[in-house]
């Protein structure tokens, strides 16, 4: 079992200009059974979402940037927290993206807006065990699958440009 717990709660976290402050990555692999000559690249790279409590959508793993934390470290323990991986963070985010947290999608208020800062992370670990396991499932899937799966306008634009790194 993972001796790691999720984090909880908002105490710790960051807000601008009242958006909270969001680190998330796309974490991916090369697919190892297809063959490397002439090949797009959108066919070798296999892209993890996963699912999200309560909805029968997939999203990258994401989550709220706390004050003693840099940014990468969020991103990384996001991603373990809920997708249970480790690897290689891209070293500059892809993108910053605004959006409004699930739970605030059809409200007119201020409140739910989030900045969210993703970046790429090449998986080197797959773990048996993590904190998130029971809430969150994962999902390997193809370039043109994960596109389908996003479910929102800015996952879309983070994978158009996580794609420009290859």
């Amino acid at each position: 079992m993972s001796t790691m717990l999720a984090r909880t709660g908002r105490h710790k976290q960051r807000y601008i200009d009242q958006f909270r402050l969001v680190a998330g990555c796309i974490p991916y692999k090369l697919d190892k059974n297809v063959e490397d000559q002439g090949c797009n690249v959108e066919d070798r790279v296999l892209i993890l979402m996963i699912s999200t409590p309560n909805r029968n959508d997939l999203v990258f793993p994401k989550g709220g940037w706390e004050d003693d934390e840099t940014l990468g470290e969020a991103a990384c323990r996001e991603a373990i927290e809920e997708a249970g991986v480790k690897g290689i963070l891209g070293e500059n985010p892809l993108g910053v993206w605004e959006f409004r947290s699930k739970s605030s999608q059809n409200s007119c208020s201020l409140a739910g807006g989030c900045r969210g800062y993703m970046f790429a992370l090449q998986v080197t670990e797959e773990l048996d065990h993590w904190p998130g396991q029971a809430s969150y499932n994962r999902k390997w899937l193809t370039v043109n699958e994960a596109f389908e799966c996003c479910r929102y306008d800015w996952m879309r634009d983070a994978l158009k440009h996580f794609l420009l790194l290859f």
